[in-house]
């Protein structure tokens, strides 16, 4: 950066003393000579006096002020000077103004702000070839940075990819154990549940031993009753003579009596009716006969 050469200010003192003119010329040569031995400070005291205290204006000095200001890192300061020259008739103060702008905001952050400053520059002094040289050099760190920025973008993209494929993969192995879990549950139930029928199916059949040995034993107590009960049933022939046979075992009836003693029935009820009225007459005898008095001495029996 350098410091712009000594004018000395006489157009706009028109009206003025001579010993003012020394007095602003004195100011400003000592400005730059503190400029020249970096005394920066020095420099800043005696350009604010002379453009605020004397309200000189003078754009050089205002350029050397935000020199100043700029070596003593008071970017703030130095960039409010050259912000005063960007509207400047003189195109090679303007360039610098634009250029020193553009400086100070080389960051990864503002560097197409800076690019932008470069290119204002370029503009108002094309043999500027500093601003020139910054100016490419900028836009190809511009262009790594967007390369870079665009890799990273990649790279994130394809971490989150991963990671969704990741997850993914953990959400289908994690599916898959689920699964496989439940198929052997499952398989474990089958095999529990195949156990507990093999087991019922065999209490059924022994069950159904048991009882098909009962009903074979009242099957044979049903048939040992039944031949025990069964009667040979005798063959046509031999049931009438049977039934002969059972009648002449048979006492005759009164009728087959009376058949055989030639009596008829009338004669019959004459016989009988004689008969009962013997029998009352022989009872009423009984009745009346005394009985005989025990003997006391002896026993009733």
């Amino acid at each position: 950066m350098k410091r712009l050469t000594t004018i000395f200010i006489l157009a706009i003192c028109f009206g003025a003393s001579a010993n003012d003119i020394s007095k602003i010329n004195k100011l400003k040569k000592n400005a730059e000579i503190a400029f020249e031995h970096q005394q920066f400070d020095v420099a800043v005291s005696n350009y604010s006096y002379l453009l605020d205290t004397l309200q000189i204006y003078d754009e050089e000095s205002i350029m050397n002020l935000g020199h100043a200001y700029y070596q003593l890192n008071q970017k703030d300061l130095a960039q409010a000077q050259y912000q005063k020259l960007v509207l400047s008739k003189n195109e090679g103060l303007k360039s610098v103004a634009y250029q020193q702008l553009g400086a100070m905001s080389n960051d990864p952050k503002t560097m197409e702000k800076a690019m932008s400053y470069f290119k204002e520059s370029i503009k108002s002094d094309p043999g500027n070839l500093d601003a020139r040289y910054n100016y490419e050099l900028v836009k190809k760190r511009l262009k790594e940075q967007q390369d870079q920025n665009q890799d990273q973008k990649n790279d994130d993209q394809n971490n989150e990819n991963q990671e969704n494929k990741d997850e993914e993969k953990k959400d289908q192995e994690n599916k898959e154990n689920e699964d496989q879990q439940e198929g052997d549950q499952n398989k474990d139930q089958e095999k529990q549940d195949s156990e507990d029928q093999e087991q019922q199916n065999q209490e059924n059949k022994e069950q159904e031993g048991e009882n098909k040995d009962d009903q074979q034993q009242e099957g044979q107590d049903e048939k040992k009753e039944g031949e025990e009960e069964k009667q040979p049933e005798p063959k046509e022939g031999e049931e009438g003579e049977q039934n002969e046979k059972d009648k002449q075992q048979q006492p005759p009836s009164p009728s087959d009596k009376m058949q055989e003693m030639n009596i008829s029935e009338e004669k019959a009820k004459m016989i009988l009716e004689a008969l009962k009225n013997s029998e009352i007459q022989y009872i009423q005898q009984n009745r009346r006969k005394p009985t005989k008095r025990k003997e006391s001495d002896k026993p009733d029996w």
